[in-house]
């Protein structure tokens, strides 16, 4: 089948990229001169579903959505061969821009800028009852113009929705996806600050699973090297920001997107402050709660620290090669 063939009303500029099942086209439509990116999704074999739902469920979580920082989804195509649904295509709002992945500030104040735009989409995202569940280096597109895009909702959900099978990036995923418990704000929030992290220090966070599956005890934190360790010209403020969302309870993390907001403001005005007197201070930012409340689709739980058997790691293999870094059609380049 030509490239042609397969996008009525669209003509395809150029190919963008491959990815699981997946291939992503810069394509016109033909009636307006709109430029949009699309992305093909086709089944090889029944295991594939997956590629398919996810691609369906990103369209129908960014429809909903309109901010200046998570990228729209206009149209969804469903192909169908004898009442069997073979393909996906979505249009998809056009990013001229690369990846985090690709493209990580070396300038502290740019990577806080980064991040608190990140913050905002994701805010944004919470308001509406939804979570993103995916953040990483490959889902941040840094536009042209010095903006930010969050990509990829394939991964979405309603808040305190609980998934069937593990879903996640290894050196990005929290705790509570690995033990696929109800998801909360606070599991993007660790996304983030495991994003974050690598940001600023060129490696990735210690999560419960590595790349490979392999298990990892995630839960003595005293054993991870802070950002600040990493790099001496992170600031205390912010490199303690970055390890509390990253702890493995999730009630002892910031509660939601609003105070992980106000923190990185603080760090940055503290930055802006500093960079004008050339004196460093010390940001005079809120303490984290000795016992967090819980907001709507955070419910107290036990996190099990300790107990031997508590992760089932029968979806491992199908975890990682789901999200093999090599196999992402957003990396990098025009989406």
């Amino acid at each position: 089948m030509a490239v042609a063939d397969f996008i009525s009303g669209y003509n395809v500029i150029r190919k963008l990229g491959d990815g699981a099942r997946s291939q992503v086209f810069q394509v016109v439509r033909v009636s307006t001169g709109e430029v949009f990116a699309l992305k093909r999704v086709t089944r090889e074999s029944h295991e594939d579903t997956r590629f398919l739902d996810q691609a369906i469920n990103g369209h129908e979580i960014a429809h909903q959505l309109s901010h200046p920082y998570l990228r729209r989804s206009v149209e969804l195509r469903r192909i169908r061969r004898l009442l069997k649904l073979i393909e996906v295509q979505v249009i998809m709002e056009f990013v001229d821009g690369r990846g985090l992945s690709q493209r990580r500030p070396e300038r502290l104040d740019k990577t806080i800028d980064v991040f608190l735009k990140v913050a905002e989409g994701l805010n944004h995202m919470h308001e509406h009852g939804l979570l993103h569940t995916d953040i990483k280096p490959n889902n941040i597109l840094l536009t042209n113009d010095g903006s930010v895009k969050i990509i990829d909702f394939g991964q979405s959900c309603r808040i305190g929705f609980r998934k069937p099978r593990i879903q996640g990036t290894p050196d990005y995923i929290a705790p509570e996806q690995v033990e696929r418990r109800s998801l909360t704000r606070r599991t993007d929030v660790f996304n983030l600050g495991a994003t974050l992290y690598w940001a600023l220090t060129g490696q990735a966070y210690p999560t419960v699973i590595g790349k490979g599956g392999q298990r990892q005890d995630a839960r003595r934190q005293d054993l991870v090297p802070t950002p600040r360790a990493l790099r001496d010209d992170v600031p205390a403020g912010l490199s303690r920001f970055v390890m509390e969302c990253c702890l493995h309870d999730p009630l002892q993390r910031p509660k939601d997107m609003k105070e992980v907001l106000a923190r990185i403001k603080t760090i940055q005005h503290v930055l802006k402050r500093e960079d004008s007197s050339g004196e460093e201070t010390s940001p005079s930012e809120p303490a984290a709660p000795s016992s967090p409340k819980s907001v709507p689709g955070d419910e107290p739980h036990s996190t099990g620290a300790g107990r031997e058997g508590m992760y089932d790691f029968s979806a491992f293999q199908d975890l990682v090669e789901e999200n093999d870094p090599d196999s992402q059609s957003e990396q990098g380049g025009k989406t």
